[in-house]
C-alpha cells in the first residue's frame, strides 16, 4: 500500500474513532460533523471527502464497534441444552456485552427511538442478532415466557437490574423468572 493510501485510510480510521467516541457519549444523533472533524484533526471537508453522507459514517462506525465487540453470536447458543442454562449463558453473555458497552449501547439505543438513521443502523447491524439470540433461546418457551425474555433482551431491563446485580446474577434472575412463568 501506498504512502498516500495509508494516509487515507488512517484519517479515515481517525474520524471513525472520533465519530464513535461522540456516539458514546452523546449519541449519533447529537453529534455534530464540526464535533467529529475537531475531534479527529481534520477540516470538514476532509470529513465530507471520507463521509458524504450520515449513513456512510454509520455503517463505518457501527461495522468498526461491533467489530472490535462483537454480539454474542446466537448460533452458538444453540449448542446449549434448551431451558434455564440455554437461557441463563445466553442472557449472562448479552448483560456483559451491555457491560462493556454501555455507554455506546445505551446513546445509540436511546436515539434510535427518534433519530431515523440510527434507528435503520439499529435494524441493520443490532436488530436480527438480538431476533436471532431471542429464538434460539426461546426454543420451546410459551408465549408469556417468549415475552418475557424479549423484555430480558433489552438494554433497559438490563441496565434497571444492574444498578444491584452482577451480569451473571441479572442474567440468573431473568432466567429464573422466565422458567416460572413457562412452567
Amino acid at each position: 500500500m501506498g504512502r498516500r493510501a495509508k494516509s487515507r485510510d488512517l484519517t479515515r480510521q481517525r474520524i471513525v474513532d472520533a465519530a464513535i467516541e461522540l456516539h458514546s457519549s452523546v449519541g449519533p444523533a447529537r453529534t455534530t460533523v464540526a464535533q467529529i472533524a475537531e475531534r479527529a484533526g481534520v477540516q470538514r471537508h476532509t470529513y465530507y471527502a471520507h463521509f458524504p453522507d450520515e449513513w456512510d459514517l454509520l455503517l463505518a462506525c457501527s461495522g468498526t464497534a461491533l467489530g472490535r465487540d462483537p454480539l454474542p453470536d446466537p448460533a452458538r447458543l444453540g449448542a446449549l441444552p434448551k431451558g434455564p442454562t440455554r437461557l441463563r449463558e445466553g442472557l449472562s453473555q448479552f448483560y456483559d456485552w451491555f457491560a462493556r458497552n454501555e455507554g455506546q449501547a445505551g446513546c445509540v439505543l436511546r436515539d434510535a427511538e427518534y433519530h431515523d438513521p440510527t434507528r435503520h443502523i439499529v435494524a441493520l447491524r443490532m436488530a436480527p442478532v438480538f431476533a436471532a439470540a431471542a429464538s434460539v433461546m426461546g426454543e420451546d418457551l410459551g408465549r408469556r415466557a417468549t415475552a418475557l425474555l424479549g423484555v430480558a433482551l433489552d438494554f433497559s431491563c438490563w441496565r434497571a437490574l444492574a444498578g444491584s446485580c452482577s451480569p451473571d446474577e441479572a442474567a440468573a434472575l431473568m432466567a429464573d423468572a422466565i422458567m416460572l412463568i413457562d412452567g
